[in-house]
């Protein structure tokens, strides 16, 4: 019976990413019954190969742009949907904006009519290029909202609005997590972040890029510590009621990172360097303060440690990993507008 009333129905969307397929596999080993729903456009269909077998979990293939109807009851929702590198969300920033804008209110009615509790996955980036180090929740952000990554950017700021708009009129119990850069296992290697790229061309023998001087820091999350970090989120008995940072705090720099990868993998592969993006973040922290203080949280994994179990699950994938070129969507239509 205690089994019985602890078991949750959870939907995950985006569950087949990165990320998500980490969070229904812990999910799924927490006893819990996983829907995962996912537009494959990022996703992998072998990130979560291993779940299909599994009789609590269930895929349902489908955009978190259109309207989500399941006939579940729902306990939880993860929103996760949105591809996370710059590669990707550039690739199509209007569907990208509208993921998180549109697909984040489909999935907060979905919540509503539920009575589901709903944890946004934010992102570091609504900080932009932060002109406050370490960042803060309170920290407004310094965000281009016109450039190549407002897409992105922006798209979470508007879903982090939507989903306190929800709150504020007591219509759904939201947690929104602010994620800062997370590496580990199912790492796309053509997703552009800069753990994968490295590992995968140090792997290869090819030139190792880096963007600007190296001297732009980032702190790495192990994937398995923020996941542990979203499920405490959502089970915290009372909602935060701001956004919380889910990040490691350790500091690198790019040139620091890169010299990890080169002691740990032989390889002949030299340092390239390349412009700096535009608006990309010149340094990033998080001060994690709020998950400790709240949630009992932090991250377990230093980088020393992680770094070298994700180098491992690169080799051993070595085989697979020429990917198919992502899916590409048809253009956007516009409601009584040429097109």
């Amino acid at each position: 019976m205690m089994a019985s009333v602890l078991k949750k129905n959870i939907l995950v969307a985006g569950g087949a990413g990165f990320v998500g397929s980490h969070l229904c596999e812990a999910l799924l080993g927490r006893g819990h019954r996983v829907i995962c729903l996912d537009s494959f456009l990022t996703g992998r269909e072998a990130n979560i190969l291993s779940l299909c077998a599994h009789r609590d979990f269930r895929l349902v293939r489908q955009d978190v742009i259109d309207p989500v109807i399941l006939s579940e009851p729902l306990d939880q929702i993860y929103n996760l949907a949105s591809p996370a590198s710059p590669p990707h969300y550039q690739a199509d920033p209007v569907h990208t904006m509208l993921t998180n804008v549109l697909g984040t209110s489909n999935l907060l009615k979905l919540a509503l009519s539920r009575k589901a509790r709903f944890v946004q996955a934010s992102t570091s980036e609504v900080y932009g290029d932060p002109e406050s180090h370490p960042q803060k929740e309170d920290y407004v952000g310094h965000v281009n909202c016109t450039g190549p990554r407002a897409c992105y950017d922006e798209g979470k700021r508007a879903a982090e609005a939507l989903c306190f708009d929800y709150a504020r009129a007591g219509h759904v119990d939201v947690r929104v997590a602010r994620i800062f850069n997370t590496y580990g296992p199912r790492m796309r290697p053509d997703d552009g972040r800069i753990v994968s790229n490295m590992i995968v061309q140090a792997l290869e023998d090819q030139p190792m890029t880096i963007y600007g001087s190296g001297e732009q820091t980032r702190s790495f999350c192990y994937v398995s510590d923020l996941v542990a970090g979203l499920i405490a989120l959502m089970d915290a008995p009372v909602a935060p009621g701001s956004a919380i940072n889910l990040g490691n705090p350790q500091e690198f720099t790019i040139n620091e990172l890169a010299a990890m990868v080169r002691d740990l993998i032989p390889t002949r592969a030299r340092l390239v360097h390349r412009p700096l993006p535009q608006d990309d973040p010149r340094r990033r922290r998080p001060d994690i303060n709020r998950a400790r203080t709240l949630l009992n949280w932090q991250p377990q994994i230093a980088l020393s440690e992680g770094l070298p179990r994700t180098i491992d699950w690169f080799a051993a994938a070595q085989q697979d990993m020429s990917l198919p070129p992502l899916p590409a969507r048809p253009a956007m239509q516009f409601s009584g507008l040429p097109t």
